[in-house]
């Protein structure tokens, strides 16, 4: 008679799986709360006690480490030694373990958990008896997701037992199962002991892409275990085509612009730089002012709203090609409009208000930097005047808005914004007059040239950048400052009549 040691946390299809096991002849070893499920649902069990000969003890910490339920599991069949050990220590063979942990990572997921909670959803046994099983694959069949049970049973009724391929997958899945816990305890053990030395990172696959950046680059979208805010690879794709590498870094980088508005905001984006960005009042007016800074550039570009997309937006992306449109949510009349355009990549992403400090992780060669996101954002006031011109008040709003769209573009990076929308976006060029001129010649092109607000991501090196804007209608710099040169480009301003703020904050890009 072949027997099954099984030992849950999680529950769900195991009456089931267990009595398709006894049907087929079974014996069914259980432990504490698993065999009180098991015998309160009809199922005949063995208590692991009966087998071991020994009490569960410890408050249930010591109940499997076991040489009845170890040597069991280890021994090798076709290994006459071990036979004999089996047969002299009177052992029987066990040839499942249905096993699926404590929940650790759901206890210290709850607010003000414990360390003593945390340490006492911490299993020993259940870890050892997958890593057991799971080794001895050639002869034993480890389950550890109840996802699992259809197809394992499935097979015993076939072929009267597993076959070996399907053990080996099930041991690769056993190991997996243990190490994403031991890196989950561990990482909450080393974040609790200030230990930093290593990185552990966890991800689920979500996606096999066609190809990366290019189609001879071979991708693959990778999901973290926690859902957050402002993530692609938590959204709802409602229609269109699969999302590609591209695409994804761009929307991407779309969203992390939308994550520093709380009013009606809009983005159109291009290669991971905005071509157009506004705030207004309402969302349609944020989309058209968004629409309009360039007009050229949003072709094939991606939109991102932080509010509903309503029938009067959709009515006026209609005519244009875009890739991808992302937004909080969408109006019944408004996907009826974008439905009509059966490629284009519509998704619903939550865009809940966070202020959760996260880490960016950027692979090099050979290695990994990690830095935290930048999600700083600075209120500008007037006290950051450093000119003898001091800040209009109604131009506050467009100063503020400049400086924070600056943040999101490559550096080099200026923009140029009036009314509440960009209106030249120079990025990443090698120097930061040249990003400056693109800005500024995008401005003077769309016709405007008076009272314009200038943001710098850096600091401007030398006054050449403030002549220039000055010749292009700029009223208004802002930058971070601190250059050796800062007095050079103040007193240049001041000589051309120009307010200049410094932030104290740059935001590199890179």
């Amino acid at each position: 008679m072949k027997r099954a040691l099984v030992s849950v946390s999680d529950k769900s299809g195991l009456v089931e799986f267990v009595k398709g096991l006894t049907k087929e002849g079974w014996q069914i070893i259980a432990t504490g709360g698993t065999q009180k499920l098991l015998e309160q649902s009809g199922i005949h069990t063995v208590g692991i006690s009966e087998v071991t000969g020994f009490p569960e003890i410890c408050d249930g910490r010591v109940k499997t480490l076991h040489p009845k339920v170890h040597g069991a599991l280890l021994a090798r069949r076709d290994e006459p030694s071990h036979l004999q050990a089996l047969k002299d220590n009177g052992i029987e063979f066990i040839d499942m373990v249905c096993v699926n942990l404590y929940p650790f990572r759901q206890t210290i997921a709850k607010e003000n958990v414990t360390m003593a909670d945390a340490i006492e959803n911490i299993d020993i046994g259940g870890p050892s008896m997958l890593r057991s099983a799971a080794k001895n694959y050639k002869d034993v069949t480890v389950v550890c997701d109840p996802a699992d049970y259809e197809n394992v049973l499935h097979e015993i009724q076939e072929n009267g037992n597993t076959l070996e391929d399907t053990r080996l997958k099930l041991s690769a899945k056993a190991y997996t199962h243990t190490a994403e816990y031991d890196m989950c305890i561990s990482s909450f053990m080393r974040d609790k002991a200030g230990l930093d030395e290593k990185l552990f990172l966890e991800f689920d696959i979500k996606q096999e892409l066609r190809y990366g950046e290019n189609p001879h680059q071979t991708a693959k979208f990778y999901k973290s275990m926690c859902d957050v805010p402002f993530s692609l690879a938590s959204a709802e794709q409602l229609q269109g085509k699969e999302m590609s590498y591209n695409n994804i870094q761009d929307a991407n980088a779309a969203l992390n612009i939308v994550r520093d508005f709380s009013e009606p905001f809009c983005v159109a984006l291009k290669h991971m730089n905005p071509c157009g960005a506004a705030i207004g009042k309402t969302i349609e007016e944020a989309w058209q002012k968004a629409y309009e800074s360039d007009k050229v550039s949003i072709y094939g570009g991606i939109v991102v709203c932080n509010r509903e997309i309503t029938k009067e937006v959709a009515m006026g992306m209609k005519p244009i090609f875009l890739e991808i449109v992302m937004a909080p949510s969408f109006s019944a009349e408004a996907m009826g409009i974008l439905s009509s355009k059966k490629n284009l990549r519509v998704l619903k992403v939550d865009m809940s208000r966070d202020t959760t400090v996260r880490e960016q992780y950027v692979s090099v060669n050979g290695g990994l930097l990690v830095q935290q996101l930048d999600m700083k954002t600075v209120t500008i006031n007037k006290d950051m005047c450093v000119t003898d011109k001091k800040p209009e008040d109604a131009l506050m709003d467009d100063i503020q808005f400049g400086w924070n769209i600056v943040k999101h573009v490559k550096s080099n990076a200026i923009v140029v914004v009036k009314d509440g929308h960009t209106l030249g976006v120079g990025a990443g060029q090698m120097n930061r007059v040249g990003s400056a001129e693109i800005a500024l010649e995008q401005a003077n092109k769309a016709g405007e040239d008076e009272n314009l607000i200038l943001a710098s991501d850096g600091f401007l090196p030398f006054d050449d950048t403030v002549t220039l804007a000055a010749k292009y209608g700029v009223t208004t710099i802002v930058e971070p400052g601190g250059s050796i040169r800062d007095e050079d480009c103040i007193k240049k301003a001041n000589e051309l009549g120009i307010c200049m703020l410094f932030t104290g904050t740059r935001h590199f890009k890179h």
